[in-house]
């Protein structure tokens, strides 16, 4: 059986709301191109990934920080979690094929460091300009990113335009 694809989507808890509409807009991307999304299960950017990838079927998978399965938020498909605070980034760098990141928290930064150390791509939205980061404008340089990388995995993802 081949695993179905992983996106990880990493920012900030509390985000702008630019940073949550991008987030949203990513998410349901995502779910509607069939692919799977990786967070750290909590708010913000994570929130509104996880809510846009429900609300287009897709799957979401919270890697959570503490020990309480509870502190996911609610569009989170399966919550793991991890007890292990921070050093979770690396669980979420490991899972994702690519990773896209939203935002400028220390956080963010550290997932990007380590996706890059293992040789993951990574598309950022106003997110660290860091050597090796594709920067991506708004979600059709996104979408445009996921079909290269990924090969054409659905009509579906010809759906969203930027607005």
């Amino acid at each position: 059986m081949t695993a179905k694809p992983l996106v990880g989507v990493i920012g900030v808890a509390e985000a702008n709301e630019n940073e949550r509409q991008m987030a949203f807009e990513v998410g349901k991307l995502l779910g509607a191109m069939g692919l799977g999304l990786v967070c750290g299960g909590l708010g913000g950017v994570m929130q509104e990934a996880s809510r846009g990838c429900q609300m287009a079927g897709g799957t979401v998978i919270g890697i959570l920080p503490g020990g309480d399965k509870e502190a996911a938020n609610d569009y989170v498909t399966y919550a793991i979690p991890t007890n292990l605070g921070h050093s979770r980034n690396m669980l979420i760098a490991h899972a994702a094929d690519l990773l896209i990141a939203i935002g400028t928290g220390y956080g963010t930064l550290s997932e990007v460091a380590i996706a890059l150390k293992l040789g993951k791509k990574v598309l950022s939205y106003r997110s660290w300009d860091v050597q090796g980061v594709s920067p991506c404008q708004g979600l059709t340089d996104i979408q445009t990113a996921l079909a290269e990388f990924f090969g054409d995995l659905s009509t579906k993802s010809l759906l969203f335009k930027d607005k």
